[in-house]
This record gives structure tokens, sequence and C-alpha cells, in this order.
């Protein structure tokens, strides 16, 4: 399938118009005419990941996460960033990315991670767009019952991939759980919003402490904090699927969900006390 074709039908699942006005969104290198056969996924755009597009013939990756997100003014081959990118066009490997736009979509990124930790029934959006209420930041649904904090932090972490960082939470781990509020990647910066949405728990990721501390001081929903990258990883298999139903081309494309472990966080350890 030629990349152009591919990148009409992303740009169409994610428009790029729908990005944070900061966000580096779409095609970062690649030639439009060339052809592809395999597209892998995966949450980053690092070496590991195109490591594994070149051992597998991937002629496109997609990722959440820009490469080139702030000004750049070189991309020689002397950095990691230009060493990637010297590879991808060297090899012919082409690189997409859906960031903001990918969690505002719908279904977006906090849609694949409500269904991950066990939301059932209808989703609506944290943040609503101001252009479509049905799209926007963040989800919030139900659990088909309620449970205890403990229980539902034990559930989330068994439906996300394992990080060293694992899942934590705060709040009273007996306190009943039913309306969650979610929101893939960094998401303390909606806490306000989890508040108002008359959520039960709000799981994210990236919580610091001082916020954190203070939002559960003020008897606002329990909070669970999980890795940045886990929080983002159940997209990947949702955009898969979006991409190879969206046209009979698309269909006869080989995909790939990448599973390498790309969170920055690589060991985790007790303390002693």
């Amino acid at each position: 399938m030629r990349l152009s074709r591919l990148i009409a039908v992303l740009d169409e699942l994610y428009p790029p118009s729908w990005a944070e006005p900061w966000d580096a969104v779409g095609l970062v290198c690649g030639d439009p005419d060339q052809e592809v056969g395999r597209v892998l996924f995966a949450v980053d755009p690092v070496a590991a990941v195109l490591d594994e597009a070149l051992e597998w013939g991937a002629g496109l990756v997609v990722t959440h996460h820009p490469l080139l997100l702030r000004g750049v003014h070189s991309v020689a081959a002397t950095t990691p960033k230009g060493r990637l990118v010297h590879r991808m066009i060297r090899n012919g490997v082409a690189l997409y990315t859906a960031h903001t736009n990918a969690d505002r979509a719908d279904p977006g990124v906090s849609d694949a991670l409500a269904r991950a930790v066990g939301l059932t029934g209808g989703l609506r959006p944290l943040v609503p767009a101001d252009d479509d209420p049905r799209r926007g930041l963040g989800r919030v649904g139900e659990l088909a019952e309620p449970v205890p904090l403990r229980e539902f932090a034990s559930r989330a972490a068994a439906g996300l991939p394992s990080t060293a960082w694992g899942v934590r939470a705060a709040g009273d781990p007996e306190r009943a759980v039913r309306t969650v509020a979610v929101c893939g990647g960094a998401g303390d910066s909606l806490l306000d919003a989890a508040r108002a949405s008359g959520a039960d728990v709000y799981l994210t990721a990236d919580l610091r402490h001082h916020p954190a501390s203070e939002f559960t001081e003020q008897d606002g929903p329990a909070l669970v904090d999980a890795a940045h990258w886990a929080t983002e990883w159940p997209w990947l298999a949702d955009a898969e699927r979006r991409l190879t139903g969206a046209s009979k081309e698309a269909g006869t494309l080989e995909t790939r969900v990448s599973t390498l472990v790309t969170d920055a966080w690589r060991l985790h350890f007790e303390g002693a006390l």
C-alpha cells in the first residue's frame, strides 16, 4: 500500500487539527510514494523500536509519542534523535505520530485505557472538545459493580502491561468505587475535571506528590497512578484495528503491536521502613 494512502487514512482517523497547538503530529519522515507492506505500532520512537521494525521488515512505524516535539535545529547523526532519523531514512522506514490528536479521538487513547481497566458500557469525555462533545480528553465510565479501591487498583494493574513503576493508589483502600475517570498519559492537569465529573476514582499517570496530596486532602476522588507508557499502550491495538478496517487496501497490510516495554523506569525497590 502506498505510504501516501496510509497517511491519508491515519489523518482521517486522527486528524492533525485535533492536536494541541504545541504538539507535533503526522508524517515525520518517509517518501509518500514508497510502498509499505508492514506497519509496526509502538508508544515511543526509540532505537529499540526501530531495531524491531528493521528486523521484522516494517516500512512504517506509527508511534504515539513524537520524535521531534520542540524546535529542532539539527538532525545530525551525532545526536540520538538524529541517528534515529538517519537510520530510518537509510533503511526506507517511515515514521508517523498520532499524539494529542489520538488523545482527543473517539475512540482514542483513554477509551482503550478505560476498557483495559474494566470499565463497561458507555463512556463520555472527561473534558469534551468544544466542537464535538463525543470527543475530548480522558473518559468517564462505570464498573459493572462497586468494588473497594484496593480491588480496583489490583484489577487495573492486571489489565495493564507490567512495568517497574507498577500501580499506586491514594485514598482509603476500602472505599467503594464504581464511577471511574481515566486519562492516558500525564493527567494531573485534569484533577479538577476529575473531581467535577463525579468520579469515585481517577486513574492516570505521572501524578506528582503535592497535587496528589492536596487533592486527596480535599475529599476528591481516590487516585490511581500507573506508568505513563502502560496507560497509553492499550491504544496501539485499537489503532491497529482501526487502520486495517478503514479500507480494503489497508486490509492487505501486515500489522504488529510492539510489546517492547519502553517505559523509562527499569528498576523498582521497596524501602526498608
